[in-house]
């Protein structure tokens, strides 16, 4: 993630550091989002502006609406309660009137109750505001809506100053609309356009007002459109289009997830939590030309990045394999073709992100496709070879294998930089990120005594995702008929095991290093990266022992997951970014590792911990990340105080979690599938798995756990599909 270190560091990352001038944790803040548009409210439903928060309605990376606030006789509503609802993503907020007094008269609070539902469509924003009076008398009072558009760049937002901007034209006022428009230093124009029905009693272009009149348990609806970048709202944005909006979410909801898995297990609170996950997907996955893409999280991160797309249709292999077939396509129609300096573009190399904002078309943020991840390239191969694993689709290996090609020659040319057959990086432009591993805040690799390691850097989890690469792209090229390239590759991936067991491991700590720094001394820090050598198989089986034991011992494992680094480190920071703090997706891609190496005790506590930190969460959502400090009894986890909520990697952790737990494997080749030596954690004494699909076969099973193991029971089959049970 394109967020580097405090700002005190004179630095150029410092530029893309988020400012955290309040907590995204002080409130309940409420984020929806449908393809490219989001926003971020209140648990009222309202848009309170201040400097580096994200409060707002974006659409491509900028600000569309930066004030929405809804008052009663100019009164804030009281708030009743506040949700989200899964499938629909409809932010619900039930709201009555305060204390009010106005020419000598007094409305009891508690008189009137506003329910608001609003949600995103092709956009456009649409709320209906239903108003009903519960007293035995008729109430007169002024509901008013107050607006604003800053037309903010999503890195203003965030806090960063710029010198010029471009102009606020003026507003248009008419019976029932307002339109606020502001043309950019890149000569785009963006408008919001406010819809009103029924039409407001007051109108201008800060305000809406509409005087009520309801006499006892008389109810009234009324419906704003708020519609984006010159977008047509559904129908002209009135009620009818309201409704047909919402049907449109509907149909794109199972659309989506009709062909996914279903999980129900015998524990309702992770239950709640795997329905939170899937709302949370189905609203973070963006429909594009290629197919779906999960955007990686709300509020920085609402657009394609390359490591977090793979990362979670990884996890979320085994459930939806679809969404992986959207990512690999979507990145190779995107991967770099010649070298760009200014983009850390080099041929071959897969995008780290994208933007589509002011800033980034200037040129202000290096951002506008960006290339600056080292880890993005071999994972692209790895996901391709778990996809044609997972589906047997070799389809789709054919059509992308140029990319794959591509991809290896990007690791054996670019991405070694000095010929020792690691793979390291370091940035071409002076305005792109310091660190390009999936830490890349600006201090996150250093050597042991905290001083920062200079570069190229070759990171501990990067070779282990070249190894995991080429023995996919091995097996692939045997699968297309290209036995030698196949033996070629499996050579390359050996002669790499063998190097990074004698240049990483480190015996004074028990684990691998973090990295090698320019001058190949290791950087002697216990950190999380090391279990990601677990998570590719490139770790010897005994080394792989010591590493988990390490990982999970008290310096690192807090009771809710493994910290990014160890307490015992030098810039050991429970509340920094990266190097102390807790990261759902990490803590999954380590405890798979720990399945494969047949840990699965250690894999279970990780599972438990996470599982047991999203049920202290708001929604029952696994945030981006939380703070490292150590489990206490009675306490929740400690929120990190700007951490995405929803992200893509952290909703995908637990399905991917519970997977590797029971051992979940497919065979598409015989349509079978596997449960290798399965184990459920403490919490779960059931699990049924409905929907789960082979090539066009499809089943439900049951598993229970036993005293001694778990028992695979068969609920439903359709066609020749074959389950079978590996103990």
């Amino acid at each position: 993630m394109t967020t580097p270190g405090p700002d005190t560091i004179q630095d150029p990352a410092a530029e893309y550091y988020i400012p955290a001038v309040g907590s995204l944790t002080d409130r309940h803040t409420r984020t929806i989002k449908h393809a490219d548009t989001f926003a971020v409210f209140d648990d009222h439903g309202d848009i309170l502006y201040a400097r580096g928060r994200p409060d707002g309605l974006f659409h491509q990376d900028t600000r569309y609406l930066s004030r929405l606030e809804l008052l009663i006789d100019g009164q804030r509503p009281l708030l009743l309660s506040t949700t989200i609802m899964d499938r629909t993503a409809v932010l619900s907020s039930d709201l009555c009137n305060p204390d009010l007094y106005k020419d000598g008269t007094h409305i009891l609070r508690e008189t009137l109750h506003l329910s608001r539902a609003k949600f995103l469509w092709n956009g456009a924003c649409y709320e209906r505001l239903v108003v009903r009076n519960h007293s035995e008398n008729r109430v007169r009072v002024t509901l008013t809506l107050r607006y604003g558009a800053d037309f903010a760049d999503l890195f203003e937002a965030r806090g960063q100053n710029r010198a010029r901007r471009g102009r606020i034209e003026p507003p248009v006022v008419a019976d029932d609309q307002v339109t606020l428009a502001y043309v950019g230093l890149d000569g785009v124009r963006r408008e919001t356009l406010f819809q009103f029905d029924p039409p407001p009693t007051r109108l201008s272009s800060v305000e809406a007002s509409i005087e009520l009149d309801l006499g006892p348990d008389e109810w009234v609806p009324l419906f704003t459109t708020i519609s984006v970048a010159g977008i047509a709202p559904e129908r002209g944005g009135s009620r009818t289009g309201f409704f047909a909006a919402l049907r449109g979410k509907a149909r794109d909801h199972r659309a989506l997830f009709g062909p996914v898995a279903h999980i129900v297990t015998s524990n309702s609170v992770f239950n709640e939590t795997l329905r939170r996950s899937a709302s949370d997907l189905a609203m973070l996955v963006t429909e594009t030309e290629q197919g779906p893409y999960p955007y990686a999280g709300i509020p920085w991160f609402s657009t394609a990045f390359g490591r977090d797309g793979i990362i979670t249709a990884m996890l979320l292999l085994g459930f939806a394999p679809d969404l992986a077939a959207g990512v690999l396509r979507y990145l190779a129609a995107n991967q770099a073709v010649e070298e760009d300096a200014v983009a850390d573009a080099e041929p071959g190399k897969i995008l780290h992100e994208t933007r589509g904002g002011e800033m980034a078309s200037l040129g202000e943020v290096p951002f506008r496709r960006y290339y600056g991840s080292v880890d993005s390239t071999p994972l692209f191969v790895i996901l391709a070879g778990a996809y044609a694993t997972r589906t047997g689709d070799l389809g789709l290996i054919s059509d992308i294998w140029p990319n794959i090609e591509a991809a290896l020659s990007w690791i054996d040319d670019y991405g070694d930089r000095d010929g020792d057959g690691f793979v390291e990086y370091g940035r071409r432009n002076q305005d792109g990120l310091i660190n390009q591993g999936w830490k890349d805040s600006h201090d996150s690799v250093f050597h042991e005594d905290g001083t920062l390691a200079e570069g190229p850097i070759a990171l501990v989890e990067v070779q282990g995702y070249v190894f995991a690469a080429k023995r996919a792209a091995a097996d692939l090229a045997r699968r297309i008929g290209l036995p030698e390239r196949a033996a070629t590759l499996e050579i390359e991936a050996e002669a790499l095991r063998v190097r990074f067991e004698n240049a990483f491991w480190c015996e004074r700590l028990g684990t691998y290093a973090l990295a090698l720094d320019a001058g190949k001394r290791q950087c002697q820090v216990g950190a999380s990266n090391a279990g990601h050598a677990l998570f590719t198989g490139i770790a010897s089986a005994d080394r792989a022992a010591r590493v988990a034991a390490n990982l999970m011992d008290a310096t690192s494992f807090s009771g809710w997951g493994i910290r990014t680094l160890a307490t015992s480190q030098a810039r050991y920071n429970p509340m920094s970014y990266h190097n102390g703090s807790i990261w759902p997706h990490d803590n999954g891609l380590i405890a798979l590792g720990f399945a494969r190496y047949g840990h699965k005790e250690e894999a279970a506590r990780i599972f438990q911990g996470l599982f047991e930190s999203s049920a202290e969460t708001d929604l029952r959502r696994l945030p981006e990340l939380f703070c490292g400090f150590p489990r206490r009894r009675g306490r929740a986890p400690v929120s990190y105080p700007v951490a995405c909520s929803p992200q893509a990697w952290a909703s995908a952790t637990l399905p991917g979690l519970l997977a590797a737990a029971i051992g979940l494997e497919f065979h598409p080749e015989g349509n079978e599938i596997r449960f290798n030596r399965p184990v459920l954690p403490t919490f779960l004494e059931e699990v049924e798995l409905h929907g789960l699909r082979v090539g066009a076969c499809e089943v439900d099973v049951l598993l229970r756990r036993h005293a001694i193991d778990v028992g695979v029971t068969v609920l439903r089959r359709s066609g020749p599909v074959r389950v079978v049970t590996i103990s």
